[in-house]
């Protein structure tokens, strides 16, 4: 098997942003205004790959467990942010404490079980292996509380009578929002288990893609593709009970009644 990784050049990759100008060609025609928000998104997602780019090879070349740490810190701290950013209605203090323990734990729980049970490399801060794994983790874990937190608040606010109902028959604030919950969790995790009915058919994920191109065996490949997806399977799974389980508390105070919303 020939191992060696085609590189590109600068001129391969510039053709590359021809899928761009194709896409903006596309909403222009329709008339859709989303031009800017597609140049920008283009832009930041060069500029910030390519800032990462260099920071990995830094980081790659001189391992030390505090920079380890501390990127997985800022990616942690990153998401948190962005979902925040992402929800639609404005999220009080409790809510917004809640998403944070529940991805601080979820993802941090999931990610060591990962990396010293089941890949089990050394040392155990090696950059190589930590950030990438710890990167698709946390940022499918962003995603399932981002739907977990819209389906939650929404459902809340939308079906408030009927939730009251179930408290003046007797319900408890748990059992009265039962259905909403479990709507929320499975709003949050259908995406990754669609991604896992859609994999090796379908399409290819991107690590598994990276390893073959790079030349590495392709059974190898998918053990590590497979390994991660049971991961992420796991910490998402973690991540959006943990929300769930206590996001749902924030819509009752401590008379078991609902409070406005806002």
């Amino acid at each position: 098997m020939n191992d060696t990784l085609l590189e590109l050049g600068f001129w391969q990759l510039l053709s590359a942003y021809l899928f761009i100008v194709v896409l903006l060609v596309i909403v222009k025609v329709r008339k859709i205004s989303r031009s800017k928000e597609i140049f920008i998104a283009t832009l930041r997602m060069t500029l910030q790959l390519l800032l990462v780019g260099y920071v990995l090879m830094y980081l790659f070349e001189h391992p030390h467990p505090l920079f380890t740490v501390v990127v997985v810190l800022l990616m942690l701290t990153f998401s948190i942010w962005n979902i925040y950013k992402r929800i639609s209605r404005d999220l009080n203090r409790k809510m917004k404490q809640i998403i944070a323990v529940s991805i601080a734990c979820g993802t941090l729980s999931s990610l060591l079980y990962f990396n010293f049970i089941v890949i089990q490399f050394s040392p155990w801060y090696e950059p190589r292996y930590f950030i990438p794994i710890a990167g698709m983790i946390i940022g499918n874990s962003m995603t399932g509380v981002t739907l977990g937190v819209q389906t939650l608040v929404e459902g809340m606010t939308e079906q408030r009578t009927r939730v009251e109902a179930a408290l003046m028959l007797g319900a408890s604030p748990k059992e009265a929002s039962r259905k909403i919950v479990n709507q929320a969790f499975d709003t949050a995790i259908l995406p990754t288990i669609n991604s896992m009915v859609g994999t090796g058919i379908v399409f290819l994920p991107g690590m598994m893609t990276g390893q073959i191109l790079a030349g590495v065996n392709p059974l190898t490949a998918i053990e590590y593709q497979i390994a991660v997806l049971l991961g992420i399977v796991g910490a998402v799974s973690l991540t959006v009970i943990l929300f769930v389980q206590n996001g749902y508390k924030v819509f009752f105070n401590e008379k078991s009644q609902l409070i406005e919303w806002e």
